[in-house]
This record gives structure tokens, sequence and C-alpha cells, in this order.
């Protein structure tokens, strides 16, 4: 019985002691850390965290959302299908801040201007959402990501008392620029996401919109001001390491529109040469119709089969159409069908289309398909007249 007690006693004792760890001390500090761009695509748009650092109790931690594990069951198929869930994580502030040294990227650090009641209600919110039953969230890359998680989890706790103010010279712009700002228009990243991604991404985002991207989330918390007393939001800024210029070479031989710039001419010289002799090079209508139809299956997918909100209404499909994966058998033929000649018809009207739709700006394409798209063109009218003369 008496072992018992001791027993009792002991753990009520660790976890008093727990407990006394998780209260901050008056000269604690929180601060929300802004990380600049790395080299790969997922690094490209940078990173936001939460510092709390206390030098009464020895704390210095990292509470940084959009944590993700390859060891989750399926986690391809979910990350396509846009439910994979991902995680908030929890760092030591030197191995984080080594970590991203080592990466050379710069680091940031706004110091928030928090009562002590405040400072503790926020390390509360983070201790309890870093356990293992609150860690994970489902991931969005425009609305729901690690920085915006950084300006709504302090909007939660501070019962939205925060007043953001457009910083000087703020000009609002489309997510698609704004995912521009960051990436070269001509890299294989930026090409994909120009691909995937529909145009519900050439609308205006809104002020607070900007802040999915983690530079506006410095941007704004600077400029902010707290609702009931006016004060700054942030008392003070620091740059904590500053990257090192570098030289970055591209090489344009190997870059989109090179690639895709010597397919169109290769496309446009053999249908030249196909025009002159009088004959058609099969294989290569039947190349042009399995590529585009594949890559229209999948755009389809990606806006009607996956949770991504951003691949909805892609036009990428006037090029792209599926169809043309059902019709290669048309292609095959020396004397197509009456009908097929109307369906090439239409493949040439849907490129007008997308024109339009590019000047427009109801979709912003990506600016290395431009001598694909003129070569898939030139073959479509090669095509209209050679299948018309064969009837």
């Amino acid at each position: 019985m008496l072992k018992n007690y001791f027993f009792v006693l002991l753990i009520s004792l660790v976890s008093f002691v727990n407990a006394q760890q998780n209260i901050l001390s008056p000269e604690a500090e929180i601060s929300v850390l802004t990380i600049g761009p790395g080299t790969s695509l997922n690094d490209s748009f940078g990173h936001n965290a939460f510092r709390i650092k206390d030098i009464v109790k020895g704390t210095d931690l990292v509470f940084n959302y959009g944590v993700y594990d390859f060891d989750t069951p399926n986690f391809y198929t979910k990350f396509a299908q846009g439910k994979l869930n991902y995680l908030i994580g929890l760092n030591y502030f030197e191995d984080f801040f080594e970590s991203y040294i080592a990466q050379n990227r710069t680091i940031k650090e706004q110091v928030l201007n928090l009562s002590s009641e405040e400072k503790q209600a926020l390390f509360n919110y983070l201790l309890n959402n870093v356990k293992p039953e609150n860690r994970a969230y489902l991931y969005d890359f425009f609305y729901d990501n690690c920085a915006t998680k950084i300006r709504d989890v302090l909007q939660e706790v501070l019962n939205n008392r925060i007043n953001f103010h457009e910083p000087e010279n703020f000009e609002t712009q489309t997510f698609r620029k704004l995912i521009h700002g960051n990436l070269n228009r001509n890299s294989w990243g930026c090409f994909g996401i120009d691909l995937a991604l529909g145009s519900v991404i050439d609308t205006k985002a809104t002020p607070y919109q900007h802040m999915f991207l983690p530079k506006y989330i410095y941007s704004f918390f600077d400029n902010a001001t707290l609702i009931d007393s006016n004060e700054k939001l942030v008392k003070q800024s620091n740059v904590l390491y500053q990257k090192t210029e570098t030289n970055v070479t591209n090489n344009f031989l190997t870059s989109p529109l090179a690639i895709l710039g010597l397919l169109g001419i290769l496309i446009v010289f053999i249908t030249f040469q196909d025009y002159k002799k009088n004959r058609r090079s099969v294989w290569l209508d039947v190349a042009l119709f399995t590529i585009t139809g594949i890559i229209g299956v999948l755009i389809l997918l990606l806006w009607f089969a996956t949770d991504h909100q951003g691949t909805h209404q892609n036009y990428n499909l006037l090029w792209a159409f599926a169809l043309n994966i059902l019709v290669i058998g048309q292609v095959l033929k020396v004397k197509a069908s009456p009908w097929f000649v109307k369906y090439l018809k239409l493949l040439l009207i849907m490129l007008c289309l997308l024109t339009l739709h590019w000047i427009i700006g109801v979709q912003i394409f990506a600016i290395c398909l431009i001598p694909f798209l003129v070569a898939l063109a030139v073959r479509y009218v090669f095509l209209i007249k050679h299948f018309s003369k064969a009837r």
C-alpha cells in the first residue's frame, strides 16, 4: 500500500515539473521566422515558423507547419489526390537554424508584441497542436500551408485582434503571378505548375490571400497592428542569417523552351517535307495524338478526381484534348472517315480559343508551349488538307 502511494506521488511530481516547464517566464519571447527560398522546387517559396525563446527556462523551440511523412501509407497516391495530411513539426532552434544555414537560405525573425498571457496562450496552443492526435491537417498550397497556418493560429489565439495593413507600394496580383514571382518561367518546375493548375489561379488574390507566401507573412506582419491598442504587432525585426549570393547557372539547352522549341521546329520541318513530297508521316501523327490525349486525360483526372482546388477549370485541355487518344485509329488510315476532318477543324478552333483565353487573361499558359502549339496548328492544317484531298 505504501509502495503504491509513493508511486502515485512520483507520477504527480513528474507531471507537476513538466507543467512548470511549460509555463513561460515574463522574459520569454515569441517570434515568427521567415525562411528565404531554396534551390529545389518545393523550397522555392520559402517557409515560416514560430520560435519560442525563454532564456530563464532554457527553452528555445521552433514549431513549423508543413512537415510530411514519407512513411504514410499510399503517400504518393494521397499526394496526387490532394488528400495527404501534413504535420506540425517541433525542433530545437539550434537544429532548425543550422539546417537552413547549411542550405544557404536567409533567416529573418520578427519578435511579436504580445503580453505574457498571450504568449502563454500561444505556447499552450502549439503544445496541444503538436500532440500525436492533433498534429495532422489536410494541406492546401494556397489556403492552408506553412505560411497561412502562422497567420491563422495567431489570429485564433488573439481572438482576431490583428489588423493587417497593406505594405507600402503593394499591388494585388493573381495567384499564378505570385507563383511566377518565385520561379524561373523557363524551368520545368514552372512548366509543370502552369500545365497542372487551371484558370482558378488566374483570379486576383485578395491582400489577405497574398499571405499564402512566406514573404508576404513577413511584410504584412511588419505592418500589422493590434486592434484594441493600435500597437504594432511586431516589436523588433532581426536578420539572423543572410544568404551568400552565388552564381546560378541555367542550362538553356535542357530548358522547356529549348526542348519544346526544337520539337516544334522538327514538327514543322517534317510537315513541310510531307507537303512537298505529297506524303504523310503517320508515326508523327500517332505520337502527337497519343501525347496530347494522355496529357488531356491526366488534366481531367487532376480536375475531377482529386481534391486539389487549383487544378480546376484547366484550359490546357484546349490543346491537350483527351479525346485524341480515342481517334488514333483514324490517323492510321490512308483515308479517314469524313467526320475526322471536322474533328481536326474542331482541334484548330480550340487552339484559337486557347489563344483568346491567353490574350484576355482567362488563363495564362506556359510560355515554352508557344513553339509547340504553333507547330501543332501547322500540323492540323496540313492534316485537314491531306484528308480532304484523300476523300
